[in-house]
């Protein structure tokens, strides 16, 4: 087992921590010296003795102690726990040591723990025997009450999704928000959602759909880019489960008419997670989508996006040059914010200044100023990037080019010595350009003010421990140019039977130069473009799926349903 990380000593039973508080503003001399007294008459620990006097909070005294101690924190009361954690450390370890397991992260062996002190050497000596040797532990700082509170809490009841249906009758589950007298966590409703919420995220969700029918409700989950069903329950447990989503996502409960926004934060998993949700009137009853937005998994590094290195040496080039636009392309859902925010990120430093305007902000990242276009203040894209320019950015990102202001004022800000990053609705790169000109941008404009162009989708990658070598079938014969065998998902408990595990982005990126300039600046047709394109050795989004297919990394049906091979080029 790895070794606990050291802590920095804090004598928080005597003046040293008094004097930190004071130190740090939270306190007076005064309110320490009345404190003192009280300690010597009654032996309490100097933190717990302020509380009761009414001088502090625990949260107070939690964030002073997290910063001195270098330790980081958490909030028991935005939490869900992990069950599979709970019922590693028995109720009486955790209440006598004062820890809470939170989560157990089943790929690396670490157990996230919630702890009142983590120099308490004999409570930790304590977890690890319960545990496998190979176990780790990361400790998270949280104050004595909030602990002993989510004991009680956790502890008492089934946390499990089959422990909490069977606890349960359809029709005898009542809506959270009406019963008086008992504790939230007490509510069996309020616990499916949290275990529902909490095995998405296990499962690496990007969305979960609650879908009613005429008599049941259908629990799906966007696993890899596909929908997949992990539920079906009864349609009587829907209104208080839809009651509960909306009370989280301050909603409006009364409201099942019209369609309504909102969002949430939860910290699943040992992390923080975001939940954007959408709830639409339909036939049966309100469907309600959440978009999970995992910020530890919103930004990848560009090496980590599956590019072959040809394709990153082209996308590092074009991100080097200093002023000019560059667009990223695809679907919905087919990684564009993910691949610009992995540029900008690349591209963050003290050194620049870059400003953002999305819709809405996805994944909050560290010295970038990020806003979000608001209809109730009338800021839209075109008036942001107006704003923007003068707060003297060096870099700017719009999160998408819908009309002309807008493009206007995005090629504004290119011509003017900014590095600009944008995306558009176009089925391949060389078709941002006639898409541009429909926006009523002129081809002279364009020449010499586009860097570069993108065209995305993201497919799932082969399990490796299950894929199966299998001669082609005539089409992919056709669409290969070879008998050379190729692999096919089959599926292993490794993957959960779906024969893929994880995704890769498949690009299209066209470099612009002074001939694609010139051809611009003359109206070229498409068909031109795409031969000077091809002349370049021009890498289409076909032959690159196709390539990937050869070398193993996924299948010939996984491209087939992601790419359009009916035209395709090599």
């Amino acid at each position: 087992m790895s070794a606990i990380p050291k802590m920095h000593p804090v004598r928080e039973g005597g003046k040293l921590f008094g004097q930190m508080l004071i130190e740090r503003g939270v306190i007076s001399e005064d309110q320490l010296k009345i404190a003192l007294v009280e300690q010597v008459k009654n032996h309490i620990k100097l933190g717990k003795l302020m509380v009761g006097l009414g001088f502090l909070t625990e949260g107070t005294i939690r964030d002073v102690l997290s910063e001195s101690m270098g330790q980081e924190t958490v909030d028991l009361a935005s939490v869900v726990v992990d069950a599979v954690a709970i019922r590693m450390i028995p109720q009486e370890v955790a209440r006598r040591h004062q820890v809470l397991p939170l989560s157990f992260d089943r790929a690396r062996q670490i157990l996230t723990l919630a702890i009142s002190n983590p120099e308490n050497i004999i409570a930790l000596d304590q977890v690890k025997a319960l545990l496998d040797d190979d176990y780790e532990l990361h400790l998270l700082l949280a104050a004595e009450s909030e602990i002993l509170h989510a004991i009680d809490q956790y502890y008492g009841f089934e946390l499990s999704i089959e422990g909490i249906l069977q606890e349960i009758e359809p029709g005898d589950i009542e809506s959270p928000i009406f019963q008086v007298g008992v504790t939230e966590f007490s509510q069996p409703v309020v616990r499916l959602i949290d275990a529902l919420l909490s095995d998405a995220v296990q499962r690496g969700a990007s969305d979960i759909h609650f879908e009613p029918e005429h008599s049941f409700l259908r629990i799906r989950c966007r696993i890899d880019g596909v929908l997949r069903q992990v539920r079906s329950l009864h349609k009587s447990y829907w209104s208080p489960m839809a009651v509960r989503l909306k009370v989280m996502s301050g909603m409006n409960i009364a409201e099942n008419r019209a369609p309504q926004d909102g969002h949430f934060s939860l910290r699943l998993s040992g992390r923080q997670i975001d939940f954007r949700v959408s709830a639409e009137p339909t036939t049966h009853g309100e469907n309600i989508v959440l978009r999970i937005l995992d910020r530890q998994k919103g930004i990848v590094p560009l090496e980590e996006l599956g590019l072959e290195q040809v394709e990153l040496d082209i996308l590092n080039i074009m991100i080097a040059r200093p002023e000019g636009m560059i667009l990223v392309t695809g679907p919905t859902g087919s990684g564009k914010t993910t691949t610009l925010d992995s540029i900008l990120s690349r591209l963050n430093t003290e050194a620049v200044n870059i400003m953002t305007l999305e819709d809405p902000v996805e994944y909050p990242m560290p010295m970038i100023r990020q806003a979000s276009v608001n209809e109730m203040v009338k800021l839209d894209f075109a008036s942001g990037i107006r704003s923007m320019l003068r707060q003297d950015p060096d870099i700017i990102l719009v999160g998408e080019i819908r009309d002309e202001p807008t493009a206007v004022m995005a090629f504004r800000a290119a011509m003017t010595g900014h590095q600009v990053y944008t995306t558009l609705h176009t089925n391949s790169a060389i078709g941002v350009v006639p898409r541009l000109m429909d926006l009523g941008i002129h081809p002279e404009i364009m020449a010499g003010n586009i860097v570069g162009m993108i065209a995305q989708r993201l497919a799932r990658r082969l399990c490796l421990r299950c894929r199966k070598a299998v001669e082609p079938s005539p089409d992919a014969e056709r669409m290969l140019g070879s008998r050379e065998k190729i692999y096919r998902a089959t599926g292993c408990e490794a993957c959960d039977f779906q024969g893929y595990s994880g995704r890769f982005a498949i690009m299209e990126i066209v470099r612009m130069d002074e001939d694609f300039d010139d051809l611009i600046a003359r109206r070229g047709t498409l068909r031109e473009l795409r031969r000077l394109a091809m002349e370049k050795s021009y890498r289409t989004l076909a032959g690159n799926a196709l390539r990937r297919v050869r070398d193993g990394t996924t299948s010939f049906e996984e491209i087939v349903r992601v790419v359009d091979l009916t035209g395709r080029t090599s």
